[in-house]
């Protein structure tokens, strides 16, 4: 079994860069005055497509306060603040591989950045420059495509209900007040904690949630703070939550992406 704890299924579908003035994807207001004045577009939703160079599929998910998360088809996730200023879109990104795997080099994390433009609610085209600890370095040229899923509201009462993992014999259940709890029989992860929405416009949720009682290889995973965006997709038949977050414990950098299946 591959070692993700939760296996990222398709949607169907760290010194910031500014360029500009500083606004996060959700600012839609104008800068500047009179004929000079400049409308930023949003990044805000999820978004998916392709990267040119590795042929891999990217989804990203980007809530209102322009907190993001890249993440690639085999798990790697590149997270960071957005910035956009009039159509550019820049932000600095912190890259993690998946729980229990690495990149080629061997190490699980590095920082980079993301340059390129974002028209809203239609595409979004990035580069990315980026290199791990191991002092390797990994490109690439995206060409993303806004999901419609993107403008179903977004709720704790939306949200709620149990999701199954077949790979970990998990369920993850979902409270209508967002707070989350799951155990896993193959690796006896307890996982607590909540799930949230700042902005019911958009289909992008907050997630957080830490893990006691993990064995085996993922006992280091025990007391880590995990955060993250999340999105439903609903159109799906079963119903698809994807979450992807990441956290930190004593130097080391864990990210997990993790699909569910509504049940």
């Amino acid at each position: 079994m591959r070692a993700i704890l939760l296996r990222i299924i398709g949607l169907g579908i760290a010194s910031t860069v500014l360029v500009g003035s500083n606004c996060s994807s959700g600012d839609s207001g104008s800068g500047g005055s009179g004929s000079g004045s400049v409308t930023n577009a949003s990044a805000t939703g999820v978004w998916s497509g392709n990267d040119s160079m590795t042929g891999l599929g990217i989804t990203a998910l980007i809530n209102s306060a322009g907190q993001a998360t890249f993440i690639r088809s085999d798990g790697v996730q590149f997270a960071g603040p957005v910035q956009v200023s009039g159509s550019t879109l820049a932000v600095q990104v912190d890259g993690y591989s998946n729980f229990n795997s690495a990149f080629s080099d061997g190490s699980t994390y590095g920082i980079g950045t993301l340059d390129g433009t974002v028209t809203t609610g239609n595409t979004l085209t990035a580069t990315l420059t980026f290199t791990t600890t191991g002092n390797t370095s990994i490109t690439g040229n995206w060409t993303l495509n806004y999901e419609a899923l993107s403008n179903n509201s977004s709720s704790t009462t939306a949200i709620s209900g149990n999701y199954s993992d077949n790979v970990m014999s998990a369920t993850l259940s979902i409270t209508t007040t967002g707070v989350t709890s799951s155990q896993s029989s193959t690796t006896n992860c307890v996982l607590n904690g909540s799930v949230s929405t700042s902005d019911s416009t958009h289909n992008v949720y907050e997630v957080a949630y830490s893990y006691a009682s993990c064995t085996g290889n993922y006992a280091v995973l025990n007391g880590v703070q995990f955060t993250g965006l999340a999105t439903l997709n609903s159109n799906a038949a079963p119903t698809q939550l994807t979450m992807a977050v990441t956290g930190a414990s004593s130097g080391n950098k864990y990210a997990i992406v993790s699909s569910l299946t509504g049940s």
